[in-house]
This record gives C-alpha cells, sequence and structure tokens, in this order.
C-alpha cells in the first residue's frame, strides 16, 4: 500500500516552520507519534487527520492526497487474500498427507509431516489475524466515509456474543471439511 499522508505531513509541518515536538504539543500527541505519521511506520486517525488539516489551513482532501484510493485498495486489497489462499492450500496439502500417512505410516512418526504442514496453515490464519489488527479497517472505512460523505458515519459497536458464535461457526465450520478432506484423502489412498 502506498499512503503518502507521510510526506504530506512533514511538508506542511515544514511550511508551518514546526518541529515534530512542536507539532506533537499542538495537536495532543507525542513527538514519536509525528515521526512514525512521518516514516510511514503508522498512520494517523480520523480525529488527527482533522487536527492536522484544521492546523495546517488545508483541506483533509490536500492532507491525504491520492490516500483514499489507496485505502479504498487496501480495504479491497489486502494481504488477507494471500495468507488465506496459503492458509487453504496448507490445509488441503494436510489433510492429503493424512490420507497418505494413513496408508504407508507404520507408527505415529509418519503423521509429522501432515501435521506440520496442518501447523503451517495455522501460521497463516494467524497472519491474517494481525493483519486484521495492523489495518484498522474501521478507521480506515471512517476516513473514507468523512471523505465522500463530508461526516463520519458513526459506526455500530460490534456485538460480542455474536462475533463470538460467527467464530465459533467459522472455526467449527472448517474443522468439519477439514476433517471430511481427510477422510476422502483416506478412502481415496486406500483404494491405491
Amino acid at each position: 500500500m502506498n499512503i503518502d499522508v507521510g510526506n504530506q505531513i512533514r511538508y506542511y509541518r515544514k511550511e508551518n516552520d514546526l518541529s515534530q515536538a512542536e507539532l506533537a504539543e499542538k495537536i495532543f500527541v507525542s513527538s514519536q507519534t509525528i515521526s512514525n505519521w512521518e516514516n510511514e511506520r503508522s498512520y494517523p486517525d480520523l480525529h488527527n487527520l482533522i487536527e492536522l488539516a484544521t492546523l495546517f489551513n488545508v483541506s483533509l482532501d490536500q492532507l491525504v492526497k491520492g490516500d483514499v484510493k489507496a485505502m479504498k485498495n487496501a480495504i479491497d486489497h489486502s494481504n488477507m487474500d494471500r495468507y488465506g489462499n496459503l492458509m487453504m492450500l496448507f490445509t488441503l496439502l494436510s489433510a492429503i498427507s493424512f490420507g497418505a500417512a494413513f496408508k504407508f505410516s507404520d507408527g505415529w512418526f509418519g503423521f509429522l509431516v501432515p501435521l506440520l504442514l496442518w501447523m503451517i496453515s495455522f501460521y497463516f490464519a494467524n497472519k491474517i489475524e494481525r493483519l486484521k489488527k495492523k489495518y484498522d479497517v474501521q478507521t480506515y472505512k471512517e476516513i473514507l466515509d468523512y471523505m465522500e460523505n463530508g461526516e463520519v458515519i458513526q459506526h455500530t459497536p460490534r456485538n460480542e456474543k455474536k462475533f463470538k458464535r460467527e467464530k465459533i461457526i467459522i472455526v467449527t465450520c472448517f474443522t468439519a471439511a477439514f476433517g471430511i478432506l481427510v477422510l476422502i484423502s483416506i478412502f481415496l489412498f486406500q483404494l491405491l
């Protein structure tokens, strides 16, 4: 993702003859936060973007420049797709290798490869969860709402019970699908 707001903040900060510490003081953040924004290690939230635009006397559109398109792209096309595909691939390979292990293995040692493949699939599932936290999609959506509608559309808070139920259903369905794939793999290898 190529977000240029860090350079914009640096440019307008220097145009206004402000140090990072002075700018931080004016918008009530730390100078480390300003440094992180300017070096693209993090991205300001909507409140801070509005504060910066007001302080620099520029429109929010000028401040974020072409970043709105990049944010839309981040929402639509993130690494989650790639990690999701890799997770599914290693899950499928794991299921197939379980069938081969049942057919050709004499002991538990033969199940190390399927278990390793299964652990790799969970590694990619964990990467997906980390990306969800890294790309605060809700923050991006709020910025997009502001840019497109001129106001922040308040998002309703997530219903935690419903969220947990959905997670349980997803994990249960994924586990059931994995089990079915393992059984199919065992059956097919027994036919060989």
